[in-house]
């Protein structure tokens, strides 16, 4: 049985390098751009609830772009610490920024989602870039990305960040998590005009107003926690012209702060991006257990048929893992030496976020409950 398992393991694998190898070939380094310092009003929507601690540095760091024909639309949805007070002083320091306080959530939407619509529809620019409270950004980023954009002819652009992590676990979970999302989700497929797959990243969504309108706005993922990621897909499936980069040395975000901070980060999503399915989870687990740990253990098997096969797919697994880190992180390969214990650690995570989202009878996110059946219908 092992024997046949990892047989088709090296097959699947050899497929996911080849797949991976000319795929990640086709994203470009936005760092390689030129940059374009004048053009049309580019309105920048920020949505933060309770992010004290970040927003004020991130928004210096948009104020600071050698871009200058933006606006900014600061929505502040629903904080209670001092966000609020730091969007209004922000505001009195730059006239090109606007606040928009939001006091109550309708039904049928989930915050931060309503928050950047709410936004969008205040947005007088020609693009709108949908970005995160806590996105620190290089001088020029901004402009690589227009010139970027307009060279290309896109409809949407997002970028892959410099995912910042400190604690050794930490960035093994968050190296893990990009490698399984690359071979799961294939967000190189959204080069691929002729293919439907497209992608997105919180961190940097860059859209024409025309396509988000025609494309129905986020009223069209209102109750999807992975926003995101959604946006892309659809506006993709849409027929809109799409391309994913890489700004490692220009976009940077604190994704978690702790190994804790980020299980608790993915209660509200990992049940969705396996679509709110048993069977997905199930299976999600199954697979990440046979592939990126058993390998581990039966390499020190008495059948040296099996062992032998096992220590094939580490290979294989390993060199797609050092290629995928290489070119989505700034952190080290070697974090492949812990491999099997963060593949561990993330069908932890899996499981957790399954049950409590079903304990809970939903998901809680910064501080609002959503109703799992609310998500499943408008899913």
């Amino acid at each position: 049985m092992l024997t046949i398992l990892f047989s088709v393991g090296i097959l699947v694998w050899i497929v996911f390098l080849l797949d991976g190898v000319i795929g990640l070939r086709k994203i470009d380094s936005l760092e390689n751009e030129t940059s374009t310092e004048t053009g049309p009003l580019l309105s920048v929507i920020v949505a933060a609830r309770n992010e004290e601690q970040h927003i004020k540095s991130s928004i210096q760091s948009q104020i600071n772009q050698s871009y200058k024909n933006v606006e900014w639309i600061l929505v502040n949805d629903r904080s209670t610490d001092a966000t609020g007070k730091i969007m209004d002083d922000s505001k009195e320091q730059d006239s090109r920024i606007s606040v928009v306080h939001i006091d109550d959530l309708p039904e049928g939407w989930l915050g931060k989602n309503h928050a950047l619509y709410i936004g969008a529809h205040q947005a007088a620019g020609k693009w709108l870039l949908f970005t995160d409270a806590d996105v620190q950004f290089k001088k020029q980023a901004f402009a690589k990305a227009i010139h970027y954009f307009e060279r290309h002819q896109l409809d949407h652009l997002t970028a892959a960040p410099n995912l910042n992590a400190h604690a050794f676990w930490l960035k093994s979970f968050v190296a893990f998590f990009l490698f399984g999302f690359s071979y799961f989700k294939r967000p190189w497929s959204a080069n691929n005009p002729k293919s439907k797959a497209g992608t997105g990243i919180g961190a940097f969504m860059l859209v024409s107003k025309e396509a988000y309108t025609t494309f129905g706005t986020h009223e069209e993922i209102k109750m999807r926690p992975d926003d995101d990621l959604q946006l892309g897909i659809k506006l993709k499936r849409a027929g809109f012209r799409q391309k994913i980069v890489t700004a490692l040395t220009l976009i940077e975000v604190e994704w978690y702060g702790s190994l804790k901070e980020a299980l608790i980060g993915l209660e509200k999503n990992t049940f969705a991006g396996l679509y709110y399915r048993v069977s997905m989870v199930f299976l999600a687990i199954f697979g990440i257990f046979t592939t990126n740990v058993l390998p581990f253990i039966t390499m020190f098997s008495a059948n040296k048929t099996v062992a032998v096969l096992s220590i094939a797919n580490i290979i294989l697994c390993g060199i797609l893992y050092v290629i995928v880190i290489r070119k989505l992180t700034l952190f080290s390969p070697a974090l492949f030496l812990v491999f099997p214990f963060t593949a561990l650690l993330f069908i932890y995570s899996i499981l957790r976020a399954s049950i409590l989202t079903f304990k809970r009878g939903g998901i809680v996110w910064r501080g609002t409950t959503y109703r799992l059946r609310d998500l499943r219908e408008r899913d």
